[in-house]
């Protein structure tokens, strides 16, 4: 499977490489990364302080006819849904588009302390979380699956880091 990777207001080089090299290390998976031609100030919200998730991947869609791929975007601004306080990502389910955001998966924004191991294992989770959706997975009971639902950054914590079998054995 395909995954194309946008960086999105993402300025940790860092990180987009280790996130493009743990998805190149699971079979079946090949990564590459692009770029797509979105002016995400067009989805802030003054209101929030927050980018309108949804309103992105919409624009995502029109800009990404050619890719024979799921589409992942990836970026650093804090994102909402109306309904929700923030998200850390969204997805189409059953569909090709995604987008995780790491602004609150940062340890120091909750406190103050960095640790950029644990940046990276959850960013990895809410990535394959999102990815999961566009594989036509919904939320699963089993703690240890990364598709169980996170409210919270100490759900994303709590989480496993990859699909449980049953979540692989429904993966479309």
């Amino acid at each position: 499977m395909k995954i194309f990777i946008a960086p999105l207001k993402f300025s940790n080089k860092t990180l987009f490489s280790d996130v493009l090299s743990n998805l190149k290390k699971n079979p079946g998976f090949e990564s590459e990364e692009i770029f797509l031609d979105i002016k995400i100030n067009d989805f802030y919200s003054h209101q929030r302080k927050q980018y309108y998730s949804t309103g992105i991947i919409e624009k995502a869609i029109e800009l990404t006819d050619i890719y024979d791929g799921k589409i992942l975007i990836l970026t650093e601004v804090d994102l909402y849904v109306p309904v929700l306080t923030f998200v850390f990502g969204e997805a189409q389910l059953g569909g090709k588009h995604s987008i995780v955001s790491i602004c609150r998966l940062h340890e120091e924004f909750y406190s103050g302390q960095s640790n950029y191991k644990m940046l990276l294992e959850r960013t990895l989770k809410e990535i394959y979380h999102e990815l999961g959706h566009n594989f036509g997975l919904r939320h699963c009971n089993d703690w240890d699956c990364v598709m169980h639902s996170s409210n919270g950054i100490e759900e994303v914590d709590i989480k496993g880091n990859y699909y449980c079998s049953d979540c692989i054995k429904s993966i479309n």
